[in-house]
């Protein structure tokens, strides 16, 4: 632990990332108390585990612009949060952020005024993100954080934060009064602590302290590529895989007035793929190509590379089935989406998944993983079924970052709307826009239900839980409890009105005895078919779904 330092009104870039840095480290050390925070009784907690990973990917990609200006640093933090965002705790947190580089733009350097502006800019951006915002969660806690803070004249940088964190505090005490789902729970909002936490690593790095450094977002390990593969013959098929970072340079662009669509139309037309992003002076770029060099000598036109990466696909693929692959010709429509277990993958491939993205529940995929999925997708439409309602704004916040299909993206809130809808899929049955809206009303109309182990005791619906029994449910209400989950199962289907189905698709899960509650069912159902497979999913124990 450093002396503590001088208090200061000047906020200047390090002094910005040193802050994240803390954050992020603060927050690392706390996720698993934040997941804790779960409203649902069942071990599906990752609020914390969303929120670590999403500050560290823009921690990362900040990490590299040391010596920048405040501006462009608090730019490239919101460019590596909005890809590394996952879950809807890690969305609204990237575009809290988003709002603090949009207050900070353009500037060298701040003072204690400029950044309470910048945290009003931060509300505002919240708030716009979320189509019908809810007071109790993380909006309310910055929202009134940032009101209670707002008068911060006089105040040093540090007084101004322990301030926004007292009212933050209180905000956070106060949210089950305002979100019922809370107050029966007994919890407070987890992403409301969440960014608490963070802003305590704020005020410890203007008090000096220090904790073990942040990390990065997890890197994908480098695979060993066996050189033979690309020979003297070989033909270059996929392209390259070209990301770098370009800061525009006074002494080649008008940095007030140069318009950047310049360079991305330019990109556009060059290769496919495309993620463009500029945050203040600093342009990012991703793009599939035959020709970076091309790219890479037409965009020195304007600046200078920060970073570069180009990996040659063509060699990649030759030892991945996962490596992205340049499309030429594309299709029609193309459906993506997201299930783990690898019974439930396989599921969704037989019934028309093109790409299925591994992740779920604890596991929420990032926006950078959708848009890898969308690369490996080649159709001029592509349809993203989440299959989970708090992977449903990731998916939505990848559609709008993506540039080289239209994405559309059907709002599935658990496994069965998924699975019955894609299942359903009918290519010829209209245009893009008629489809999204079938699609989703065949999402919205159909009665899936799981079975899970119960993590507290609780009272819901007049049904009693105790903690390690196991509970039936549909969404969030909790419809059976039992001492096994067959017995749960049993009485969720008799909730669900089994026997006015036809038919019962049941995913289990990797500790279920499916054989004793197929045997059950069908002596008390016998006029329902059950269609029972392995899911293999973590979680949840059984998986229904009524048709």
């Amino acid at each position: 632990m450093h002396d503590k330092k001088e208090q200061t009104n000047t906020l200047t870039g390090d002094l910005f990332l040193e802050m994240i840095a803390q954050g992020c480290a603060n927050l690392s050390q706390n996720r698993q108390s934040i997941n804790d925070l779960n409203v649902f009784p069942i071990p599906d907690g990752d609020t914390g585990d969303n929120m670590t990973l999403t500050i560290q990917a823009g921690y990362g990609q900040a990490s590299a612009l040391k010596g920048a200006p405040l501006g462009e640093l608090a730019g490239a933090v919101s460019s590596g949060m909005l890809m590394g965002a996952r879950g809807n705790s890690g969305v609204i947190l990237s575009r809290i952020f988003a709002g603090l580089a949009k207050g900070l733009a353009g500037l060298k350097e701040t003072d204690t005024k400029g950044f309470t502006e910048a945290m009003a800019s931060a509300v505002t951006e919240a708030y716009s993100s979320v189509s019908h915002p809810v007071e109790g969660t993380i909006l309310t806690v910055v929202r009134e954080g940032a009101e209670g803070a707002q008068q911060a004249s006089g105040l040093s940088l540090e007084e101004y934060v322990s301030k926004l964190i007292r009212a933050m505090e209180v905000s956070l005490e106060h949210t089950p009064e305002k979100l019922q789902v809370l107050a029966d729970a007994g919890v407070v909002d987890s992403g409301g602590a969440g960014l608490i936490h963070i802003f305590y690593g704020f005020r410890d790095a203007l008090q000096g302290k220090e904790y073990e450094a942040a990390e990065s977002a997890p890197a994908a390990t480098a695979p060993k590529v066996d050189l033979s593969a690309f020979d003297e013959n070989t033909e270059l098929k996929f392209g390259y895989c070209t990301e770098f970072l370009l800061r525009l340079q006074s002494s080649k662009v008008d940095l007030a007035t140069f318009d950047e669509k310049e360079i991305e139309e330019y990109i556009l037309g060059a290769g496919d793929s495309v993620v463009f992003f500029r945050e203040g002076s600093i342009i990012k770029v991703h793009v599939h190509t035959k020709t970076p060099g091309d790219i890479l000598s037409h965009c020195q036109r304007w600046g200078e590379f920060l970073t570069i990466k180009i990996e040659n696909m063509t060699l990649q693929h030759n030892h991945s089935a996962f490596a992205p692959q340049k499309k030429v010709e594309r299709k029609g429509f193309g459906r993506v989406t997201v299930a783990s277990g690898a019974g439930l993958r396989q599921a969704f491939e037989e019934v028309g998944a093109d790409y299925v993205i591994e992740g779920g529940q604890t596991m929420n995929p990032s926006v950078a993983d959708f848009i890898s999925a969308f690369d490996q997708v080649p159709a001029q439409t592509i349809f993203v079924f989440p299959n989970n309602s708090n992977i449903i704004m990731t998916a939505r916040q990848a559609a709008v970052a993506y540039k080289d299909a239209d994405v559309r993206v059907i709002p599935t809130k658990d496994i069965g709307a998924g699975y019955v809808a894609l299942a359903g899929f009918d290519p010829s049955a209209g245009s893009p826009d008629e489809l999204e809206q079938s699609l989703s009303q065949t999402a919205s109309s159909v009665v899936c239900g799981m079975v899970s182990t119960a993590i507290r005791d609780t009272v819901s619906g007049g049904i009693e839980v105790s903690k390690g029994s196991f509970i039936g449910f549909r969404g969030d209400d909790i419809l059976s409890c039992g001492p096994d989950a067959n017995a749960a199962a049993v009485g969720l289907l008799d909730a669900l009105d089994a026997a006015e189905h036809d038919v019962a698709v049941v995913f289990s899960g990797a500790e279920s005895a499916p054989e004793e509650l197929q045997e059950a069912l069908g002596a008390k159902y016998p006029l329902t078919e059950f269609m029972f497979h392995n899911g293999g999913q973590a979680v949840y124990n059984y998986i229904i779904i009524l048709c």
